[in-house]
């Protein structure tokens, strides 16, 4: 873990941080993500930097959703991280702590479009089984079409981790934060088959084709903290 938490530090000062999708008036869906722990913590194994005890880790969630209105032809997934510091030069720093009010910035850990009409959940580990240096592809699968996430631009400069991450990548928050993160994740209901995106597209570019085409909108919220005190407390020590 120690190794991805330097990584993490020196790709964040470089990074580039995009808006969160914005949230839809129509909200009618109801988004689940079962298994969650206390204060709604992802567990372990869904995290890229998860604690040095856990195997198997950076398993995706499993989620769920209820039907879209009568005209829902696909669906979008976006799960994004709204509190990363916005100065990443503290972050995993020695001797440095984030504060819980210091300005944030919001990241894409998972983007997925063109999920069928039919389609009302997503198993754990379909879209990611584990930590995979380099990432997973982009592009088409059987549950839809996979986007790139921050990863790609976290890691760009680290020659043993970087490449394209497609689909999800869980969190990797800093150890000195005192606040922890959320992650939010936010199914729409759109009124096209497809968004039409190919190559390699991010969360951002899929915020805006998206407009105009949503019918409904459902989120749920996990939290996530490798800060030792917040991990303490949501483990209930």
């Amino acid at each position: 873990m120690h190794h991805y938490l330097r990584t993490m530090s020196a790709a964040f000062i470089a990074a580039f941080a995009t808006t969160a999708a914005g949230s839809s008036d129509i909200i009618g869906l109801k988004v689940t993500i079962p298994g969650l722990g206390k204060a709604g913590r992802l567990p372990d194994k869904a995290a890229f930097c998860a604690p040095s005890t856990v195997s198997g880790n950076n398993i995706s969630p499993p989620v769920t959703w209820s039907a879209g209105p009568g005209g829902t032809r696909s669906y979008v997934l976006l799960m994004t991280d709204p509190d990363v510091p916005k100065d990443f030069s503290q972050i995993n720093k020695s001797g440095v702590v984030i504060h819980r009010n210091d300005p944030r910035v919001s990241v894409f850990h998972w983007v997925l479009v063109d999920i069928p009409a039919d389609l009302r959940s997503l198993a754990e580990g379909i879209e990611s089984a584990g930590l995979v240096p380099h990432g997973k592809p982009v592009g088409e699968t059987a549950h839809g079409r996979r986007g790139a996430n921050v990863y790609s631009s976290f890691l760009a400069s680290d020659a043993e981790m970087a490449g394209t991450y497609g689909g999800y990548d869980g969190p990797c928050p800093p150890v000195n934060d005192e606040r922890p993160h959320r992650y939010v994740l936010q199914v729409f209901a759109l009124d096209v088959p497809s968004l039409g995106l190919g190559g390699v597209f991010d969360g951002e570019t899929v915020t805006k084709a998206m407009r105009g085409h949503i019918l409904s909108t459902g989120i749920a919220t996990a939290t996530y903290s490798l800060n030792p005190s917040i991990t303490r407390q949501q483990h209930g020590q």
